[in-house]
């Protein structure tokens, strides 16, 4: 969903990993015990590769992306040796597309949730918001 841009906000990376922490901490106790196998990753920008995997011009086009299996599709039969779940949460496009501290910290929450929607099964159109 194409969405408005506007000049990068400072907020060094330390803070706004803080601020991922704290969206991840606001996720219910009975929600956040199922993501002990996610890795939840703060990453400058996506990279070329996964904008190309998904047909996506511009990093800003990407806020966060949920890689690995869902809770939905996991099962005792599934082949092993697969990586754990990881979410990928993208600073950069983040920063670029606020244009308060404040939207910034609401844009982190939506992100960090919508991408754990992923990890149970949520479409991006079954998303609580």
């Amino acid at each position: 969903m194409p969405r408005r841009r506007s000049c990068s906000l400072a907020i060094e990376p330390e803070a706004f990993e803080a601020l991922v922490r704290q969206a991840i901490d606001s996720v219910p106790p009975e929600y956040r015990d199922l993501l002990t196998n996610v890795a939840i990753v703060v990453e400058e920008t996506p990279s070329r590769d996964v904008l190309d995997e998904l047909g996506l011009a511009s990093e800003d086009d990407l806020l966060g992306l949920y890689s690995g299996t869902s809770l939905e599709d996991e099962s005792f039969f599934s082949v092993g040796g697969q990586l754990p779940a990881r979410i990928s949460i993208y600073r950069r496009p983040i920063l670029r597309l606020c244009r308060s501290a404040e939207e910034v910290v609401n844009e982190v929450r939506d992100t960090v949730v919508h991408e754990i929607g992923h990890h149970f099964g949520l479409d991006d159109d079954e998303m609580p918001y």
